[in-house]
């Protein structure tokens, strides 16, 4: 995949299955879990120190929806924000492996599983890729497989 660095955005015809690209890490820290458990999952492993070593993850965890967000924030940063890219009709999968943690530094690791242009409109495609979120030790957190949508390089505007 190409860089960001000129003024060439990345469009559908530098996508090909195969290419990888990784970002990263981010460290999540205590305040974020607590703060997005408050605001968006509010469970007692996500937001009360004392439940959730009760619990089965036996420590504060950090919202899974959290560890999406944050992969999509790399993933943004590192790619889509250079690029012709025009949204996502949804995700085809999205699995949670492992906890959390306060402390974790996040990785994703980007892989073009699949490029199809649009029939009925010449301007555009679709990308399916695949994400693997990892923390420091490089055990996969979460995976996740998506469509977006790019448009081709003389579709896209200035």
């Amino acid at each position: 995949m190409s860089g960001q660095g000129g003024a060439k955005k990345l469009a559908l015809e530098d996508l090909a299955p195969g290419q990888r690209r990784s970002f990263g890490p981010r460290v999540l820290t205590r305040e974020q879990i607590l703060s997005f458990a408050r605001e968006w999952d509010p469970q007692p492993f996500h937001l009360d120190e004392e439940a959730a070593a009760r619990s089965p993850f036996g420590g504060l965890i950090a919202s899974g929806w959290q560890t999406a967000a944050l992969c999509m924030r790399l993933v943004v940063d590192g790619l889509l924000d250079g690029s012709t890219s025009i949204g996502s009709p949804g995700l085809d999968e999205l699995r949670w492996l492992k906890p959390v943690r306060p402390g974790d530094a996040l990785s994703v690791e980007l892989t073009v599983l699949e490029v199809t242009p649009s029939r009925s409109k010449p301007d555009r495609g679709s990308v399916r890729l695949g994400y693997t979120c990892t923390n420091q030790k490089g055990e996969a957190v979460m995976t996740m497989i998506a469509r977006v949508l790019f448009l081709r390089r003389d579709a896209a505007p200035g």
